[in-house]
């Protein structure tokens, strides 16, 4: 199972938020492709790049991420406020290895299916879940879908992966949720890249114990609680 460092940006910087909330930031870095850089530095295999701005409406990001894109030499997966056919196009142009679709998908399948079909292996959709319930508009308001609803209708469509994040334990450095996470990942129809709560060593090896294919990790990276950079395999689980 891979690891892989989270590069989400707010206001144009690099943060980590709890829960997803604005003004909760416990981390604040000042340049986004430096940050992008460091990790790549110390081995990272693959980035994830979050553009908040883009999932809150606020603007967007996407000349720094190109940047990375271009520049880092490792796969991307990117995601926050791609919410059109163009948007994923132009990701993909630029080189991105995965484009993270999640409001737009979750409100209109047949968009999802319709952007699976011209990349196929490309789409990842973000199943983000907070009490329960499937969340959406920077994780601000819920579906009427529930997460069973939608395994159902993402089974056949050609996605690279699921994202979960689980937003009740994301950014509070306090272990991942068990159940929860084997619940979505036993009965999510592809691969799951989990997200959440991931504060240890330990929580990414039951995350590969329960299924999971990577951890995207944040909080507990930038603080080094977890130094994969270290392992006996840098940055994977085996």
């Amino acid at each position: 199972m891979i690891v892989i460092p989270a590069v989400d940006v707010l206001d144009h910087k690099v943060v980590q938020l709890v829960g997803g909330e604005p003004g909760s930031q416990k981390i604040t870095l000042p340049d986004p492709f430096s940050t992008a850089m460091s990790w790549v530095e110390k081995g990272a295999p693959f980035l994830h790049l979050v553009d908040l701005d883009g999932a809150f409406r606020r603007g967007d990001n996407l000349n720094v991420f190109k940047r990375i894109i271009e520049e880092c030499g490792v796969p991307v997966q990117i995601g926050g406020g791609i919410r059109s056919e163009a948007l994923v196009d132009d990701m993909i142009s630029a080189g991105a290895e995965r484009v993270i679709v999640g409001t737009k998908a979750i409100k209109d399948p047949d968009w999802l299916m319709r952007v699976s079909d011209a990349h196929p292996g490309r789409i990842m959709i973000s199943m983000d879940t907070k009490n329960g319930l499937l969340v959406m508009n920077g994780w601000q308001g819920s579906s009427d879908v529930t997460v069973w609803n939608m395994f159902d209708i993402i089974r056949d469509i050609k996605l690279a992966s699921v994202l979960n994040t689980n937003v009740n334990v994301e950014g509070r450095m306090g272990g991942i949720d068990d159940d929860q996470c084997k619940e979505f990942i036993s009965g999510c129809p592809h691969k799951v890249i989990s997200s959440g709560g991931i504060t240890s060593e330990d929580d990414c090896k039951k995350l590969k114990g329960f299924g999971a294919a990577g951890a995207v990790v944040g909080l507990a990276l930038y603080t080094e609680r977890i130094r994969p950079w270290e392992w006996d395999v840098p940055w994977f689980i085996e």
